[in-house]
């Protein structure tokens, strides 16, 4: 996932990508709830009650799903879960 910068403006398509995570997956039908919260103090809580992102290693990959997912350009794209 590539957010584009590490001040507000990438915050806010972090926590874009976060959520749209948790959309899709109540779109397909694995969640029901979805929760984002808002501190206080600046930080931010996406949680649902859906399938979560695997760990398992990613077909062709030396990495973590979740590292992938998480630091590799269009990392999701390969996920299959």
């Amino acid at each position: 996932m590539y957010i584009g910068s590490t001040g507000p403006r990438g915050l806010h398509h972090l926590v874009y990508e976060v959520v749209d995570n948790s959309v899709d997956e109540a779109l397909q039908g694995h969640c029901d709830s979805i929760s984002v919260t808002l501190e206080p103090d600046g930080r931010v809580g996406v949680s649902d009650n859906g399938r979560g992102i695997p760990v398992a290693f990613m077909p062709g990959l030396d990495v973590r799903a979740v590292e992938g997912v998480l630091t590799k350009l269009h990392g999701g794209v390969n996920c299959v879960w």
